[in-house]
């Protein structure tokens, strides 16, 4: 609700104060483990009417996301972009625990206007698709992130990562904001839900996106340099990968991302985002 990265809500804003229940989508991401295998994106945008609101279920469109008490099951029913392929399925997340710690992410300066809640960083997950056909099971995370402002006036630019190792989750999370002040966050979540400090390891660069060249970086034991396993996206803004590091004495494989807040804001990077990230009207 109020895609952060919509160019559409941004556009909006520009006219005025903008409704963020008008800018909604679901974001899928589908990577085979083989660089064969079927890959989907989809991020698409819908309006008021398409939003469905009650305490336990959050209606998009055609796909559903729904709490029972126990875990939230997402349903999926969506068209991949830019290339128009089904994507439908069910996601089942179990959190072996809820956390109570939230997190300012601007500091002190930023008044908090930019919040993260890792809500459950440990969970069980299940996987069923039917289009593309896959299944899979294994753990998974769940968090969420609220301001008020939009990002790119907080921020010029983030590194965040979570990797399973030391018999818990392994968060990461750098920023950079607006006024060039750097923020670290080194976080260990155990299953019982508990979410201690732990000092951040020293920063290990990564090599730049191969496509459109995003700075990457990430923190790793001095015993223990980080690399790109994979990258699963390079766009002008944002990159997704998978990175083997050292946290903690443990080699690790963590999901990572960088996002250049910078790049986004700029006008050619708002043109091209439509293409992944159409907008209908109901």
């Amino acid at each position: 609700m109020g895609s952060v990265f919509s160019p559409y809500y941004a556009w909006a804003r520009r006219r005025g104060r903008a409704d963020p229940r008008n800018h909604c989508a679901l974001n899928v991401a589908l990577y085979a483990t083989g660089t064969a295998g079927p890959r989907r994106w989809t991020l698409t945008e819908r309006g008021r009417k398409a939003l469905e609101t009650t305490e336990r279920r959050l209606g998009i469109g055609p796909s559903a996301l729904t709490w029972d008490g126990k875990g939230l099951t997402v349903e999926i029913d969506e068209r991949a972009a830019p290339l128009p392929y089904p994507v439908r399925g069910q996601v089942r997340l179990y959190p072996l625990a809820i956390t109570e710690r939230d997190f300012v992410l601007d500091g002190p300066a930023g008044d908090g206007r930019h919040l993260w809640w890792p809500i459950a960083p440990r969970s069980r997950i299940e996987v069923e698709m039917h289009a593309p056909r896959l299944a899979w099971r294994g753990t998974g995370y769940f968090d969420m992130n609220a301001g008020s402002e939009p990002l790119e006036r907080g921020f010029r630019s983030w590194d965040w990562s979570r990797a399973d190792g030391d018999g818990a989750s392994l968060i990461l999370y750098d920023t950079r904001g607006s006024d060039g002040a750097s923020r670290a966050l080194a976080l260990r979540a155990d299953d019982q839900g508990r979410v201690e400090d732990f000092t951040p390891p020293p920063a290990s660069p990564l090599p730049k996106t191969a496509i459109w060249r995003v700075q990457r970086a990430t923190r790793s034991d001095v015993d223990g340099p980080a690399r790109v396993s994979r990258t699963l996206e390079d766009t002008p803004f944002y990159a997704r990968s998978m990175v083997n590091s050292r946290l903690r004495g443990r080699p690790v494989l963590g999901m990572h991302e960088s996002l250049s807040l910078e790049r986004f804001a700029s006008p050619w990077v708002q043109v091209l985002l439509p293409f992944r990230m159409p907008r209908v009207s109901w």
